[in-house]
Order: C-alpha cells, then sequence, then structure tokens
C-alpha cells in the first residue's frame, strides 16, 4: 500500500447556495471520504429590504459571515433557471453573482450546477420537486423536521451533489442510465 492510500480522507467542509431575491437558502456539510453530515443550514430573508441593492448588500454580508464562520473548502451555486421573466431572472442572477463575489474575495473555488443536475444527484430524478428533495435529503443527512422554508433544504441539496460530483469533469446532455449512477453513487443503493 503506498502512502496515499493509507492516509485517511481530508474532511471538508461544503457549502451549497440556492440563490433568491426574497430568500436565500445556505446549506453547509462537513465531508469525509464518503461520508457526510450537515454543520448548518438555514435562509438569509430578503423581502424586508426596500431596494434591490439593499438585498444584494445584504446577500454579501451574510454569505460573507458564513464564509469567515465556516471556511469553506468549496461553494457550490444552484445556477439560475430560465423563465419566462426577463426582469426575475436578471434579479436573481445578481443575486448569485453577489454570493460567488464574496466566495472569490476569499479564494474560495465556486462550482455551479443546473436545478436539474442538483436534483438527479439527490433524488435520482432530475424532474423531483422541492418537496421529494426534501424527503430524500431527510434520509439522507437525517433531518428530524423539515423547515417551513425548502431554500434551505435545496442548499443542503446542492451542497450534497457537489460532495457526489467533486472531483469529476461536469458534462451536460449524458444521459448514462441508472447503471452508471448505481456505479457513481454505491453508498445511496439500499440492498
Amino acid at each position: 500500500m503506498s502512502k496515499e492510500e493509507q492516509k485517511p480522507p481530508k474532511e471538508k467542509i461544503i457549502l451549497g447556495i440556492d440563490p433568491g431575491t426574497t430568500v436565500m437558502g445556505y446549506g453547509l456539510i462537513l465531508t469525509e471520504g464518503k461520508k457526510y453530515k450537515i454543520l448548518q443550514y438555514g435562509v438569509i430573508h430578503l423581502k424586508k429590504y426596500e431596494t434591490h441593492e439593499l438585498k444584494l448588500k445584504k446577500i454579501f454580508e451574510r454569505i460573507s459571515g458564513i464564509l469567515e464562520e465556516f471556511a469553506p473548502d468549496s461553494v457550490a451555486l444552484e445556477a439560475p433557471f430560465y423563465g419566462a421573466n426577463v426582469q426575475s431572472m436578471l434579479k436573481l442572477g445578481r443575486a448569485q453573482g453577489v454570493a460567488m463575489a464574496a466566495a472569490l474575495s476569499k479564494e474560495i473555488p465556486i462550482t455551479e450546477y443546473s436545478p436539474k443536475k442538483v436534483k438527479q444527484s439527490v433524488t435520482g430524478n432530475g424532474n423531483a420537486s422541492k418537496e421529494q428533495v426534501a424527503a430524500m435529503l431527510q434520509t439522507l443527512l437525517g433531518i428530524a423536521e423539515l423547515p417551513k422554508l425548502l431554500d434551505a433544504t435545496d442548499a443542503l441539496a446542492v451542497a450534497l451533489c457537489h460532495h457526489f460530483h467533486e472531483g469529476r469533469v461536469q458534462t451536460r446532455g449524458r444521459n448514462e442510465g441508472w447503471k452508471s449512477f448505481i456505479e457513481e453513487n454505491p453508498n445511496r443503493v439500499k440492498k
């Protein structure tokens, strides 16, 4: 056995972010090899701020505070999905950009995942509902009681998706099926 094979897996902290302009979810997990557990999760309430600029300032401050407190090794964000409302997309993109800037200011690597990729990684179904994602996370992470706002569990799903895909080349449009999914995620298959 080489020295590399004998070393215990390194602990890593991953911050997952579900960007929003009314509510932004965040979730932190601690990983060690294939093991993972929740450190903290919650939401940043932004509705009370009158202007978009104030919301962006609050996002930067809160994400910066989380980064200071937990010093994550990486940040994973859910990419905005394309909707019919261009103004909403623009505001959501700005919110995501401010969260990214907070991480970049601390030189923390960022990875972005599509909503479909996050859902697929956690539930096996890229079209799963927020409730289905939350229910699966309740099982995978041992969450006793789900929060009222599922933006927090969505953020945990982003962090877990990053853990499952860390170190792999991200590609779009590949459909390798269940066999590939099971090979890549043996710890998620109940026997």
